[in-house]
């Protein structure tokens, strides 16, 4: 069984928390998280943004605030996943 690098887990990540890996991949997906802390806080995260933002009411975000998230997003590179 092949070893996923850190790029893969990052695109394999919603699939993972949707259920959407096929059991030979999850394996494949867990193995990594378990040697890699950056992949695993990585996944954190997005599992608290995903509750958090699920808690959100419309127009819930100041526009300030929006504005500072949008910028940040349009400043990574492309194909960079964020740190």
């Amino acid at each position: 069984m092949a070893v996923l690098d850190c790029r893969e887990v990052v695109e394999l990540a919603a699939d993972h928390l949707g259920g959407g890996l096929d059991r030979v991949e999850r394996a494949r997906f867990e193995t990594h998280l378990e040697r890699c802390v950056g992949c695993a806080a990585y996944l954190d995260q997005l599992e608290t943004t995903i509750r958090v933002a699920g808690r959100l009411a419309p127009g819930g975000i100041p526009d300030a605030t929006m504005g500072s998230l949008v910028a940040a997003f349009r400043s990574w590179p492309r194909g960079t996943p964020p740190a």
